[in-house]
């Protein structure tokens, strides 16, 4: 198997332009935890805010300024301020035994998946690894 077959396609993105209240609302009203952020002129994968990463940020602005600031405060921080640009991608053919290691590995919940121009295709998930896994079980029935 390769991520091709369990990646979720087209995930929701956010642009490098974009606000962490933007990210904040994205995720919330979209139920992701995950977004890559895209280059707003390319189009191209930069970096990937994660749901833990946000939260994290958003805590500790909370505690240094208070209810009444952090809604600025996150209006006017950039999400090229809060997403990780260290981020492992991965390509349609790589195969899920290698990859299924990375995550273990690294203690990773998503990885971005992204064609030869750096455009996202999808996106692999601790999720889609478990409902591959609810797959498999229900095959041996």
């Amino acid at each position: 198997m390769e991520v091709r077959d369990i990646m979720t396609p087209n995930p929701f993105c956010i642009s490098n332009e974009a606000s962490l209240k933007d990210a904040h609302q994205l995720m919330q009203t979209r139920y992701v935890r995950h977004l890559p952020v895209i280059s707003e002129t390319t189009g191209q994968f930069i970096g990937m805010l994660t749901h833990k990463k946000m939260i994290a940020v958003v805590l500790t602005m909370l505690n240094k300024y208070g209810q009444g600031a952090l809604d600025r405060k996150e209006r006017f921080t950039p999400i090229t301020e809060v997403m990780d640009t260290q981020v492992q991608k991965l390509g349609l053919d790589e195969p899920l035994t290698v990859v299924v290691q990375y995550f273990i590995d690294n203690k990773l919940g998503c990885l971005p998946v992204v064609d030869e121009h750096n455009k996202v295709l999808g996106i692999v998930t601790s999720s889609d690894f478990v409902k591959l896994c609810q797959r498999l079980l229900l095959t041996q029935k």
